[in-house]
């Protein structure tokens, strides 16, 4: 989807002021427990975690673009370390526990045939597409998002690390996503295109009216195109938004179109 319309939504995040405690505590005590709580709060947990991804166990089904529990991307990774030799077909059967559990034993982590927190993380970094291509741009110090189009691979970077990826897809063969590198201008929890009439939540503008956002269409990432835009899972749409909301964004695309 493309088309910045109806600004009447304003960006619906905000970070309540830090209000200082008043305490007799001595002022060296005071500064220990302060730096003590800012290092509690600033390690990434869940969803904010690098390579973080949703548990997913055996009889999970995505079963709609509203609910989508990411087996069909799970079955596409273990295809690409060519542990799955099926067609993905976005339910967790035996065929995928069974792949779930060879990837498990071949990184030596406890073999439970579920996809846990630690199998995404090591899957995850194990199937970036292309990782050369990746434009030097998106190495540079602050917060990248770099959408390869003939991957349709959306790669987060922080001060040149990858933090996370995700499947993505971009415009058709006469829309496709524009090339090149801009920074976000406009972000909108809840945006809706009058152009399309459709929702884009999780909005994320960054050249002209193409942005990256949720899609309620997509089922399989390889499947369609956008009008433009960078169509993301609502859940990873919104997993991308919580991370980088409040932060400056730089958004680079590159890639032959696919």
């Amino acid at each position: 989807m493309s088309g910045l319309s109806g600004f009447a939504s304003a960006e619906a995040v905000a970070v309540p002021p830090h209000r200082e405690a008043t305490s007799t505590m001595s002022t060296a005590a005071a500064a220990a427990a302060t730096s003590a709580r800012s290092t509690a709060t600033t390690v990434p947990t869940g969803l904010a975690a690098p390579w973080a991804r949703e548990e997913v166990r055996f009889g999970t089904t995505d079963t709609s673009p509203w609910h989508i529990a990411h087996v069909r991307e799970l079955q596409l990774r273990l295809k690409w370390v060519g542990l799955y030799n099926r067609v993905p077909t976005g339910s967790y059967g035996t065929v995928t526990r069974q792949a779930v559990r060879a990837y498990q034993a071949r990184k030596h982590i406890v073999v439970s045939g579920m996809a846990t927190t630690r199998t995404w993380k090591l899957l995850l970094q194990d199937t970036v597409r292309r990782p050369g291509a990746i434009p030097s741009v998106c190495r540079n110090a602050g917060w990248h998002a770099c959408y390869d189009r003939s991957m349709h691979q959306l790669l987060l970077l922080h001060d040149g690390a990858i933090y996370n990826g995700w499947l993505v897809r971009g415009g058709g063969y006469t829309t496709q996503t524009r090339l090149g590198t801009h920074k976000v201008f406009y972000r909108d929890i809840d945006h809706w295109s009058t152009l399309y009439d459709s929702p884009m939540p999780y909005s994320q503008f960054f050249d002209g009216g193409e942005a990256i956002h949720g899609s309620r269409l997509m089922m399989n990432p390889f499947v369609d195109h956008s009008h433009g835009c960078v169509n993301m899972y609502v859940e990873d749409a919104r997993q991308l938004w919580n991370l980088t909301h409040n932060k400056t964004l730089i958004v680079t695309v590159y890639g032959a179109w696919d």
